[in-house]
C-alpha cells in the first residue's frame, strides 16, 4: 500500500541581510552561479504534500541550473527535498522568506530572481504574496524571468492561486463554497484581474487549490460567474486536488500528476459552454443566492485522474483535446451546485488565448467584433499580421514607434479563431489567440 509522506522541516533562521532584516535566506548547494539554458513551463500544485513525480519534472526543466523558493512564512523544508532527496541535479536551492515588504525592492532578493532558472512558490496566504508584489520590482523581474529567459515556474496552494491572470486576493480571508453559492458579493469574495503574474497558458485563468479538502468547485464557479458578471470576461478554470499537479510545458500540454489509482486524485478544466448563446448568470446579486444553469449545462469540465507518469493530458493551446479524462457539466441553481456527466466541447472557448504572447503586447476586447486594439512597447515599430488556423494570412498593418495604442478595423473577418502576431524591427514575433464574434 502507497503511503503519503510528510515532510516536517528543522528551521535554522539565517538572517539574509542586515541592512533592516528584510528577509530571511537559507541556502543549500555550490555558491558560485551558473547560467544554463532552461526548458521553461509552468507547476501547479494543489497543496499538502508535493507529488515527487512533479517535481521531478519541475526540476529537470530548470536544467541543471538555480532553483529559488519564494515564500511568505515558514523555513527551509523546500532546500534538502529539492536539492538532494529527489535526484534531479540541481546547481543550489534557496529559500528567500520575506519578513519585511522592503524585501521586494532589496538588491540581494532581486539579483537572485534574476539569476534563478527555477522559481517556486511557496503556500500561505495568498494576500500576503499579492499586497507585497504586485506591482514592485518582484513581480516584474519574476514576468521577464518567464519570457525572457524562460525559466520554469511553479507553486503550491497560495502559490498556485497567484498564478492565473485573473484570482482569488483572500484578502478578507478564504471563503467557502457554500458561502459563495448563497451570496456571491459576499464580502470575503474578493477577486481581481490586475496585472501580477503572467505565467504562460493560464492567462484568461483563475486557478484555484485543494480542491477535495475542502471541496472548492461552487466557490471556483462562482469566482467565474463574478468575472463574468462583473467584466464580461470569461475566464476558464484550473484546479487541483490536495497532492496533485498540473505540469505545462511550452506547447502547453498540461501534464497531470497525482497517486491514482491508489488514490483519487484529479485536476479539473473549467470552461464556460461555447456552445450556448447566453452564458450570463440568470441571478446574480447581492445577498442572493447564485443561479448560473442554462440548461444545467452552463460549464464543461474535463476531469483528468492524476497518475505517476503525468500520462494523462490536456491541451492548453485548444481547450479541447484530452487523454484519460472525462467531460462533466456543472451548473448552479439558487445556490445549489450540480456536477453531472458531460459531452466534450465543440466549439473555441471565447477566453482562449495563446500565452506565447510577451505581456507587452496586448489585443482587447477579445473576443471582439469590429474593432480590436492593440497595445504595443512604444520604443518598438514593425507590423500586425492577422492570420486564419490555417495559416491564410488575412490582416497585415504595420506600425510607427510614435504609436502605443493601434486600432484595427476588422468588422471584414469571419466569425472564427485567428492568430494575431506582432512584429517587431529585430523580426521577433509574438503571438496571440483572438476570437471574432
Amino acid at each position: 500500500m502507497i503511503t503519503r509522506v510528510f515532510r516536517i522541516a528543522l528551521i535554522f533562521f539565517t538572517i539574509g541581510t542586515a541592512r533592516g532584516q528584510y528577509f530571511t535566506s537559507f541556502f543549500i548547494g555550490n555558491t558560485n552561479n551558473i547560467s544554463v539554458p532552461t526548458l521553461g513551463g509552468v507547476c501547479l500544485m494543489g497543496g499538502a504534500t508535493e507529488d515527487d513525480e512533479a517535481m521531478k519534472w519541475f526540476l529537470s526543466r530548470a536544467n541543471g541550473g538555480d532553483v529559488l523558493v519564494l515564500r511568505a512564512s515558514g523555513g527551509d523544508g523546500y532546500n534538502n527535498y529539492f536539492y538532494s532527496e529527489l535526484g534531479v541535479p540541481v546547481n543550489s536551492v534557496e529559500t528567500i522568506r520575506f519578513d519585511n515588504i522592503q524585501a521586494n525592492s532589496d538588491a540581494y532578493v532581486l539579483d537572485k530572481i534574476k539569476k534563478a532558472e527555477a522559481i517556486w512558490i511557496a503556500g500561505g496566504d495568498q494576500w500576503n504574496y499579492i499586497s507585497s508584489w504586485r506591482n514592485s520590482p518582484v513581480d516584474s523581474l519574476i514576468n521577464r524571468a518567464i519570457w525572457e529567459r524562460n525559466i520554469v515556474i511553479g507553486g503550491t496552494s497560495a502559490g498556485m492561486a497567484i498564478l492565473g491572470s485573473h484570482y482569488f486576493t483572500a484578502q478578507n480571508g478564504t471563503i467557502t463554497s457554500n458561502a459563495a453559492l448563497q451570496n456571491p458579493f459576499n464580502s470575503s469574495l474578493l477577486i481581481d484581474n490586475a496585472s501580477f503574474i503572467k505565467a504562460p497558458y493560464l492567462q484568461n485563468v483563475i486557478t484555484d487549490t485543494h480542491y477535495d479538502n475542502p471541496n472548492r468547485k461552487g466557490r471556483h464557479a462562482v469566482f467565474m460567474a463574478r468575472f463574468l458578471f462583473d467584466y464580461g470576461t470569461q475566464v476558464g478554470g484550473i484546479a487541483c486536488d490536495e497532492y496533485t499537479a498540473v505540469c505545462i510545458d511550452n506547447d502547453g500540454i498540461a501534464r497531470v500528476f497525482g497517486g491514482f489509482p491508489n488514490y483519487d486524485d484529479n485536476a479539473y478544466f473549467i470552461q464556460v459552454n461555447c456552445e450556448l448563446d447566453n452564458v450570463n448568470p440568470e441571478v446574480c446579486a447581492p445577498n442572493q443566492p447564485l443561479t448560473w444553469n442554462r440548461g444545467g449545462e452552463i460549464l464543461k469540465v474535463y476531469q483528468v485522474k492524476g497518475t505517476s507518469t503525468g500520462s494523462n493530458t490536456f491541451d492548453l493551446k485548444d481547450w479541447h483535446t484530452g487523454v484519460g479524462g472525462t467531460w462533466l457539466h456543472w451548473s448552479i441553481e439558487q445556490g445549489v451546485f450540480s456536477e453531472n456527466s458531460g459531452s466534450s466541447v465543440t466549439c473555441f472557448f471565447a477566453g482562449l488565448e495563446n500565452d506565447s504572447l510577451e505581456p507587452d503586447y496586448f489585443a482587447f476586447p477579445n473576443p471582439s467584433t469590429d474593432q480590436i486594439e492593440v497595445i504595443v512597447n512604444q520604443a518598438l515599430f514593425g507590423k500586425i499580421t492577422i492570420f486564419s488556423l490555417e495559416g491564410k494570412t488575412h490582416f497585415d498593418q504595420k506600425f510607427d514607434s510614435c504609436l502605443e495604442r493601434i486600432v484595427l478595423d476588422v468588422s471584414m473577418l469571419g466569425s472564427g479563431v485567428y492568430i494575431l502576431q506582432v512584429e517587431d524591427a529585430l523580426g521577433n514575433k509574438k503571438a496571440q489567440r483572438i476570437v471574432k464574434q
